[in-house]
């Protein structure tokens, strides 16, 4: 018995891999997550993702933003193109708290 311990060199190179699997888990888990639970609750990184669901134009669970909407409204023809731009104008505006104090563009 004594000899094999003396002639026991250690784990090996090999254990280096446990940590690396460890990670390839986590990065599942996390990209796993990012694919279903959160774009279904609106928290992933796609603007919009999961922002509306339902049948009608105007069902919607969460707010959308005011440019994805007159966006859509143009696509869908509702309105044309001058109103299109003159709102996209008025959106596109600092808030008027931000015009004395030089508010960031």
């Amino acid at each position: 018995m004594y000899t094999q311990l003396a002639d026991w060199h250690g784990p090996g190179p090999w254990i280096l891999l446990i940590p690396l699997v460890w990670i390839a888990v986590v990065v599942l888990v996390i990209a796993l997550l990012r694919r279903t639970v959160w774009r279904r609750h609106g928290c992933g990184f796609v603007a919009g993702a999961g922002a509306r669901t339902g049948t009608g134009a105007g069902a919607a669970t969460m707010a959308e933003h005011p440019l994805a909407v007159l966006g859509r409204r143009y696509a869908e023809g509702d309105i044309d193109a001058e109103e299109y731009r003159a709102r996209r104008a008025v959106l596109r505006e600092p808030p008027p708290d931000d015009v004395g104090r030089g508010g960031a563009t």
